[in-house]
């Protein structure tokens, strides 16, 4: 089992995330938390979806397109540092991202569709990590970061957003 990683694995403004996430397998955390966004997506009108609980706030599908960003862009850091890229791995701007790309004009069926495919991609690549790739460091915006707290991260992340969803957006979500 791959074990929490320690705070000199990572940037102090990951700590947040990495909190959030329970006791256990991050693997299977994250296979776990697979299912969350399509069965939510399943549940959910295309009005409901395009919800924003306040102006300048992003709808319950940009939530979602967000989450996919991150994981992808996560994933690409967690597999570079794996293999033993030493490069620093820069920060994003979601903002940016989110402006330029329009996730409210996907269909439900599309988004949960690009999610499933994109967190089994995740989930294929983390099983057959070594022993010893789940160590290896690199650096994140100047930071350290460990493979594994990467990992951890993109659990936490979603874990956030879901709470969001379930607080801000009024949405019936259970995790």
């Amino acid at each position: 089992m791959v074990e929490r990683p320690n705070t000199d694995e990572y940037g102090a403004f990951y700590e947040g995330y990495i909190r959030l996430v329970p006791e256990g397998n991050i693997i299977e955390r994250l296979e776990l938390q697979a299912n969350i966004v399509p069965t939510l997506l399943s549940s959910l009108t295309e009005e409901q979806a395009n919800y924003r609980y306040d102006e300048g706030k992003w709808s319950v599908k940009e939530v979602i397109g967000h989450l996919l960003d991150n994981e992808r862009i996560m994933s690409s850091r967690l597999l570079r540092i794996a293999r033993g890229d030493k490069t620093n791995h820069p920060g994003y701007d979601q903002d940016v991202l989110m402006q330029s790309h329009p996730f409210n004009a996907y269909t439900l069926a599309d988004l949960s569709e690009e999610y499933a495919v994109t967190r089994r991609s995740t989930i294929l690549m983390l099983r057959r990590l070594t022993p010893e790739a789940w160590l290896c460091r690199g650096l994140v915006s100047e930071n350290p970061a460990s493979t594994r707290s990467i990992a951890y991260v993109m659990a936490g992340h979603e874990l956030h957003h879901l709470s969001v969803l379930r607080d801000r957006y009024s949405l019936d979500l259970k995790f």
